[in-house]
This record gives structure tokens, C-alpha cells and sequence, in this order.
């Protein structure tokens, strides 16, 4: 196999890419969702418990999307 056949092989679309990020939205659909759910009861704390809520809902969606997007490029998961 000539470096340019393995190349041309890295370089074929797959199904991960478009099914990953059809994943992708769902899953932060679904998240936002949920959220949302929360946001009455979370609205009944007080404004720095809010916050601190708030932060973290908002940052722990981006804990798996590196290995997520590691998967969507390699089929690998790390």
C-alpha cells in the first residue's frame, strides 16, 4: 500500500461525522430540555446559588464532547 492509497483511504467520508452531529443536537436538545425543566426550581434559590447553577449546567455539557468528537474522527473513544 503506497502512502497515497492510505491517504486517499483517511480522507473517505464516514458515517460517523453526519450521524455524530445529528447526535450532537439531539442529545443538546434533550439537555436544553432538562434544563429548562430546572429552571423553576432553581429560580426559588438565591441569586448566587443561581449563578453557580446556572455555571455549571451550562459547562458540564462539554465534559464528554472531547471524547465525543475524538469518536466522531477516529472511531476511537480517547
Amino acid at each position: 500500500m503506497t502512502m497515497l492509497d492510505r491517504d486517499s483511504d483517511r480522507l473517505q467520508p464516514t458515517w460517523r461525522k453526519p450521524a455524530g452531529i445529528l447526535m450532537l443536537v439531539v442529545a443538546l436538545g434533550l439537555y436544553a430540555g432538562l434544563v429548562a425543566r430546572l429552571a423553576e426550581p432553581i429560580g426559588g434559590l438565591p441569586v448566587l446559588a443561581q449563578t453557580v447553577a446556572y455555571i455549571v449546567l451550562g459547562t458540564i455539557w462539554l465534559l464528554p464532547l472531547r471524547r465525543f468528537l475524538i469518536w466522531m474522527e477516529t472511531g476511537r473513544w480517547g
